[in-house]
């Protein structure tokens, strides 16, 4: 029982053991997978790019992405391969525990196999049964004879399981071992991509530091259109304020205007109630009292009742969350708690494979120390003909187009907005209901770039601009 115990207990640490670092592994492969189309992806932009200023900073931007990505190969091929070190460890220190179990037990078994035969014959096992003091002892004597059988042939089926077993893991550390082996020629190949990415990077700079005037032209331009783009976003929201804050005023008008009437309605009808009663007093004290011939009989008033007059639908009430912001209804504003209850694990806002090219916010060029670009969302680098998709349920509540941003959509969501330029087509129009996911609008690709497919995307709070990267789950 003690050896049971004891081959279940090995077992189970050994099968707890590989399965975590196996399970180690393979998360570890995932990512370098991942990794590995990423720099495929970056290779084939940097393949088309030109020999302008603005390209090659382009460039410059895409081989800073490439040797950063690299480096992140390198530690993930670093970590895969401290992991199968360990693993090779831990096989070995396993495929050494269980031989010397396996030999423990066929020292044990071969004493066993040695005892059967020594009274193998049906003759030798009479005697031992017959030569019982006791009829009980004789019974005894046959039942251990019947389990030390049994026992015998189980104990020989345990130790062909374990030579299984140990068989099982020297496949496992050869197999690790030449795992270890192609990691390691691996990292010598991305070793040296790198270093070759880190000697183009250098060139690129040179070239730009020669070329700065004429990327400095380029930049300005880029930044005159992001802000012609910005302030028609802006215009636009303010305009919706503008109408949301006058119809919210319309319906407090209406809602004013209707208590009015409400009580001019009931006055009449109190007014009207009181003559009423005053006419049937003064017909009650005619009948009880002799008319005189100059008496005149008592008029009575008879109840009259109003029409209805048509009533126009009532504007619906609107609510701003903060003075000045957008008059929301209640539709809207559960709209906009839902928004803000996902923030950062909406989906991506293009299909396909993504990059991350323009970061939110002031950037300093980590090369170029005269470039620094303020970005009011994120650029996102997209297949080509990829689209451009809802990130949450909304209306579109406008599609224009800016030069230098084709044409533009913005989706709202309660108090929220999110705003998708770069389309070379639209998909929706003004007042459409979209969907989570549901694709608005084709990305617009540069035929002179390379096919070049870039998503300009930002994310609004009434007129406070927000960080994408802190709502999108990249």
């Amino acid at each position: 029982m003690r050896l049971y115990i004891t081959l279940f207990s090995l077992l189970f640490c050994i099968l707890g053991s590989f399965a975590q670092h196996n399970s180690k592994l393979k998360d570890l492969e995932s990512k370098r997978k991942a990794t590995l189309e990423q720099i495929a992806g970056i290779t084939k932009q940097l393949s088309v790019t030109k020999k302008s200023a603005a390209h090659s900073l382009h460039k410059l931007d895409l081989l800073a992405k490439q040797i950063a990505s690299r480096r992140h190969l390198i530690e993930l091929l670093n970590a895969e391969l401290d992991e199968l070190e360990a693993q090779i460890t831990t096989l070995e220190a396993e495929i050494a525990q269980l031989g010397k179990e396996l030999n423990l037990k066929k020292g044990e078994y071969s004493k066993s196999v040695q005892l059967m035969f020594m009274k193998r014959s049906s003759y030798e096992k009479l005697m031992f049964i017959f030569s019982s003091n006791t009829l009980t002892q004789a019974y005894r004597r046959s039942r251990y004879l019947k389990e030390y059988a049994v026992w015998s042939r189980l104990k020989g089926e345990e130790l062909m399981d374990q030579q299984v077993i140990l068989n099982r893991k020297k496949d496992e550390l050869q197999k690790s071992k030449a795992d270890k082996k192609s990691l390691l020629t691996m990292r010598e190949v991305e070793s040296k991509n790198l270093q070759k990415e880190e000697n183009n990077q250098k060139v690129v700079v040179v070239t730009l530091k020669k070329k700065q005037g004429e990327l400095q032209t380029t930049l300005a331009k880029q930044k005159k259109q992001a802000a012609a783009l910005d302030q028609q976003i802006q215009r636009i929201i303010q305009e919706e304020i503008r109408k949301a804050q006058e119809e919210a005023r319309r319906a407090q008008e209406a809602e004013a205007r209707r208590a009015r009437e409400e009580e001019a309605r009931r006055q009449r009808i109190a007014d009207e109630e009181s003559r009423r009663r005053a006419a049937e007093a003064a017909a009650a004290k005619h009948t009880t009292t002799k008319p005189t011939s100059k008496q005149k009989p008592e008029v009575v008033i008879p109840e009259r009742k109003e029409k209805p007059k048509p009533s126009e639908p009532a504007p619906k009430e609107r609510k701003a969350d903060v003075q000045g912001g957008y008059a929301m209804t209640k539709e809207e504003k559960t709209l906009s708690d839902d928004f803000s209850k996902n923030r950062g694990i909406l989906p991506l806002p293009v299909t396909g494979r993504i990059m991350v090219i323009g970061h939110y916010g002031q950037q300093q060029h980590g090369d170029l120390k005269y470039v620094v670009t303020n970005n009011n969302g994120v650029d996102i680098q997209a297949d080509q003909g990829a689209d451009a998709r809802a990130v949450f349920k909304g209306v579109v509540s406008k599609v224009f187009a800016v030069p230098g941003y084709n044409s533009s959509i913005i989706v709202r969501h309660g108090n929220y907005l999110s705003v998708y330029s770069n389309l070379s087509r639209v998909y929706v129009s003004a007042g459409d209901h979209v969907s989570t996911k549901q694709s608005i609008g084709k990305i617009y690709s540069d035929v002179d770039d390379g096919n070049q497919t870039v998503l300009h995307f930002q994310i609004w709070k009434e007129t406070s601009k927000q960080n994408p990267e802190s709502w999108i789950n990249f």
